[in-house]
């Protein structure tokens, strides 16, 4: 009888053990459970969403980020349905997501950064002794969008200017590798300023601006061949010494690539005096969308992080890039262009790729 209660009492007692452990597993699940939010998000915030510091930042407010990455134009064409955001790279193709699915009000902002030129030394150089750029540090300069511009309708060649002829990687026709304009933010928004400044400084806003100004953009286009569909694609060939010797792509993949303790001795920043920043802008598509807006535009760690990344959050005061002679402090000298209507875009693009 005593081993029989000695065998009762011991197999209660390891069930008490059991549940027990079972009931504080339960507990920690509950205290750190999060909301998993689904998006499609421009490939240069794939990095953001991955960063452990983000995920955990995240984490902490509730939310667990699925994100899949996409052209910003391709966006439109997706299947949105069960997801809680759409995440493109500026304005014109978020406000396009807006109608399409309904979403009214004012869409969130978080970030944005300019588009710039990234350059290999030699190129730089040559560019600025024939006044198409200026250097203000061994790294950093201005591109001269106009003068850019008239090299472009005068199919001018990297041949034809002075103190080219010693740097043998410098052949060819003299242009700017961008995005695929149809789908890529960054490709459309370079047509914008292209076009801003073919156009005697007026964004491009009719028939007669557009029939004006697109032989010059299929030009900047057709002369590049076969396209990326990201920024993230051609950023990593340039840093690894791959294709044309100038690449635009987005301030933050700089900022992102000092942070990480880079520093390519071979690499200069020009900023186009006329540009377009790249608003990244937020299409809420549900509550759970509409939470994780607001956390990226206002919660502090998470700006914190958005400048790890090389993004400048909107409203932000304190100094960007404070350390590096690769990028401005402030974006001083750079004109914004106004971006066409979407409709006007769409065409500009359809037009340049010919």
């Amino acid at each position: 009888m005593r081993r029989i209660v000695g065998i009762v009492l011991a197999v209660l007692l390891v069930g008490g053990v059991v549940a027990a452990v079972v009931a504080g597993r339960e507990a920690d699940d509950k205290g750190t459970a999060t909301k998993t939010v689904q998006g499609v998000i421009g490939s240069e915030k794939a990095e953001f969403f991955e960063d452990p510091d983000v995920v955990k930042a995240l984490a902490a407010k509730g939310y667990t980020v699925k994100a899949e990455t996409s052209g910003s134009w391709a966006m439109e064409g997706l299947d949105l349905d069960g997801y809680d955001f759409a995440f493109p790279s500026s304005q014109a193709p978020a406000t396009e997501l807006a109608a399409k699915h309904g979403v009214r009000g004012t869409l969130p902002r978080p970030f944005y950064s300019p588009l710039v030129v990234v350059a290999h030394k030699n190129a730089a150089e040559v560019l600025a002794r024939n006044g198409l750029a200026t250097l203000d540090a061994e790294h950093r300069g201005t591109l001269r969008m106009a003068a850019y511009v008239d090299a472009a309708r005068a199919d001018r060649t990297w041949q034809q200017l002075k103190g080219a002829g010693k740097y043998g990687e410098l052949t060819g026709t003299l242009y700017l590798s961008s995005t695929d304009p149809e789908t890529s933010n960054s490709g459309a928004l370079y047509l914008a300023a292209a076009s801003y400044v073919a156009n005697g400084g007026k964004v491009v806003a009719g028939a007669a601006d557009v029939a004006r100004t697109a032989p010059l953009l299929h030009k900047l286009v057709s002369v590049q061949g076969a396209q990326q569909s990201s920024t993230d694609a051609a950023f990593r060939d340039f840093v690894s010494g791959a294709g044309n010797p100038l690449v635009l792509v987005y301030e933050s993949q700089v900022a992102a690539l000092l942070e990480a303790g880079q520093r390519p001795d071979d690499l200069v920043v020009l900023y186009p005096d006329t540009t377009v920043d790249s608003d990244h802008t937020v299409v809420p598509l549900t509550e759970n969308g509409q939470v994780l807006a607001g956390l990226l535009a206002t919660d502090p760690r998470l700006r914190e992080l958005e400048v790890r990344h090389g993004f400048r959050p909107q409203g932000r005061t304190t100094e960007f890039a404070s350390a590096t002679t690769y990028l401005k402090q402030e974006l001083t000298g750079v004109r914004q262009a106004p971006v066409p209507t979407s409709a006007v875009l769409h065409e500009l693009a359809r037009r340049a790729r010919g």
